[in-house]
Parts: structure tokens; C-alpha cells; sequence
């Protein structure tokens, strides 16, 4: 009976936190989507979401929240959780909080993909039907297909020459970016849009293709907590109880991937939420992945709904991307990240 209490203790402190983000996060979209030219109490915007739940939208305010507002606060939501769950697990597997989603080349495939798209969808019927999130997401994968393939090496894939193929590719994507925007000038605004990140463009179409690839990678990700706890400790300690680290390190670099591709493609390139919020996480939380992946999932959300509504805002009517935003606030983290590794 003793043995229980502290247990029990050590739960109700893991689920303590949880709740709260979770009741900031609820809070947080409701604020946030009652920001706008057209300013919605809070009470009404719950009225208004209840209306879209049983399918009877009444008036103006019902309709600005439920097409336009609430998606476009969701899929902010849920892109920030993706890039958060993300850069936690490649911090984990490389055991380092310099690590972030786009280590791989995620970006760089991505980012191409859109440039590629937003100039060669109007001439091209077939290329048109996919759509531009198809498309980024289709080369996101296949710049990270290439890294594994030139990082292979004696039948398996060393960490440095993975690292070392995702530097080299990356560059590469990016060099192949800034000749399409050179060659269609009049092209240059919107690709520099998408690459600067922005969810002008939510939709509930959007989310639901998004939503599948969250709910897998955040399943995946807490079943692995304890493996992740146990990588570090070391690989070589980690292996003497049991885990099989190569094959657990390339199935999470495997999930990471796709959680990163799937809101790169819906969103653009957000640069910053993967590498601050896990650290964030880890400063105020200790380095238990049990508390760290839902803390994580919760913070990402919250910051990067804050961060939309001050691009949308802050120079209303017009709107900035959102990829400032968070480089203005992860710019300076990550050089106080860098400075306290270093020491």
C-alpha cells in the first residue's frame, strides 16, 4: 500500500501539467479565433462552433468561425504539435537539442517541390490535380528517400554520413529552389510566401489530410517514450537492456519524416517550433519522454496559434508569414541554446 501512494503521486504530477496545456491550448483557440476584423466574444465563437457541429450555421458569425477561422486556428494547432513531436524525436535519436525536423532535408525537398509546383501547375493539367501539398509533400520524401540512399554504407546507415547526405542534399534543394525563382520572376512573391510559411490558405480539407499522419506519429511516439528514455542512457547501455537501437533509431527517423513532410506540405517551411518548443519542454519538465512527447504536442500547438494570430494581426489588414514570427522568437532562443550547449 505504501509502494501505491508514491506512484500514485508521481502520476497525478505527470498528468497535472498535461491538463493545464491542454485547457491553455482549448482557451487559446477560442481567443484566437475571436481575433479579427470582425472582433467575436468568446461566448459566440462556442456557439458558433457548437452550430457547425449540428450542421446549422446562423448568421455572419457562425460562418466567418466555422469556415474560415476555427480550420485555419486547427491546422496552425496541429502543423506546431507535428513540427514540436518532431524535433523532440530527433533530439532524442541523436541525443541533441540542436537537432530539428528538418535535419534531413525535409525542407529543402519540400521547398522545391512548392517552387516546382506554383510554376509548373497552370500549363500542366496533370500536375494541377494533385495540388501543391501533394506535391511538396511528394519531394519532402524524396529528399529524404536520397539522403538514406547516399548515406547508406556497408549495409547499414552511419549517423554522421546521414547527417552529413542531409547538409549536402539539402543545399542542393535549395540551390535548385533559387534557380526557379530567378527563372519565374513573376513567380518569385508566391514562392517566397510559401517558403517564409503562412496559413492564409486553411482549409478543413487541409487538416483532415493532415490529421491521420498526427494521430500515428503521436501514437508511435508515446508507445516509444520508455525505448527513448532508455537511448539516453547511451546506445551501448540502451542495447544491454534490450533495445535494438539501430532498427528503433531508423523506424522514428521513418515516423519523424513523414509528421515533418505532412505539415511542411500544408504549411510551408515554419522554422524554429521543432528546435525551441521540445528544449522549452525539457528546461521546465526534466528529460522523461513520458512527460515530454504530450508536453510537447501541447506546446507546439499553443505557441505556433499564438504566433498565426499576431501574423494575421499585427499589421491588419494585411497579414505576414508566419515563418517571421517564429524566427523572431527562435532566433534568439536558439542563440542562447547554442551558448549553453557550448559551455
Amino acid at each position: 500500500m505504501s509502494d501505491s501512494k508514491p506512484k500514485l503521486l508521481a502520476t497525478n504530477l505527470r498528468i497535472m501539467p498535461i491538463v493545464g496545456f491542454s485547457l491553455g491550448l482549448v482557451l487559446v483557440l477560442v481567443i484566437a479565433t475571436g481575433i479579427g476584423s470582425v472582433a467575436i466574444a468568446p461566448a459566440q465563437v462556442l456557439k458558433a462552433v457548437w452550430h457547425g457541429l449540428l450542421q446549422n450555421l446562423d448568421g455572419v458569425n457562425d460562418t466567418i468561425i466555422w469556415k474560415i477561422r476555427l480550420p485555419r486556428a486547427l491546422l496552425a494547432a496541429l502543423v506546431g504539435s507535428l513540427l514540436s513531436i518532431s524535433g523532440l524525436a530527433y533530439q532524442g535519436i541523436f541525443r541533441n537539442p540542436l537537432a530539428d525536423p528538418y535535419l534531413l532535408g525535409v525542407a529543402s525537398g519540400a521547398s522545391f517541390g512548392a517552387a516546382f509546383a506554383i510554376v509548373v501547375l497552370p500549363s500542366l493539367p496533370i500536375i494541377s490535380s494533385l495540388g501543391l501539398p501533394i506535391i511538396s509533400f511528394i519531394f519532402a520524401l524524396l529528399a529524404v528517400f536520397l539522403v538514406l540512399l547516399f548515406a547508406y554504407s556497408n549495409n547499414r546507415i552511419p549517423i554522421i554520413n546521414l547527417i552529413l547526405a542531409g547538409v549536402v542534399l539539402g543545399s542542393s534543394f535549395s540551390a535548385l529552389t533559387s534557380f526557379i525563382m530567378i527563372s519565374a520572376k513573376d513567380r518569385t512573391a508566391n514562392i517566397l510566401s510559401w517558403l517564409l510559411g503562412s496559413f492564409a490558405l486553411a482549409s478543413w480539407a487541409k487538416f483532415l489530410s493532415v490529421l491521420p499522419f498526427y494521430i500515428i506519429a503521436l501514437s508511435l511516439l508515446l508507445l516509444s517514450a520508455r525505448a527513448l528514455n532508455l537511448l539516453q542512457l547511451g546506445e551501448e547501455e540502451a542495447m544491454q537492456l534490450g533495445l535494438p537501437v539501430t532498427k528503433f533509431k531508423y523506424a522514428l527517423i521513418i515516423v519523424a519524416t513523414l509528421a515533418t513532410a505532412a505539415a511542411v506540405s500544408v504549411s510551408g517551411i515554419i522554422g524554429f517550433v521543432g528546435l525551441m518548443v521540445p528544449h522549452a519542454a525539457r528546461l521546465a519538465f526534466g528529460p522523461d519522454h513520458r512527460m515530454l512527447i504530450p508536453i510537447s504536442a501541447l506546446m507546439g500547438a499553443i505557441f505556433l496559434v499564438l504566433a498565426d494570430l499576431l501574423a494575421r494581426t499585427i499589421i491588419s489588414p494585411e497579414e505576414i508569414p508566419i515563418g517571421i514570427i517564429t524566427a523572431l522568437v527562435g532566433g534568439p532562443f536558439f542563440l542562447y541554446l547554442l551558448k549553453r550547449v557550448s559551455l
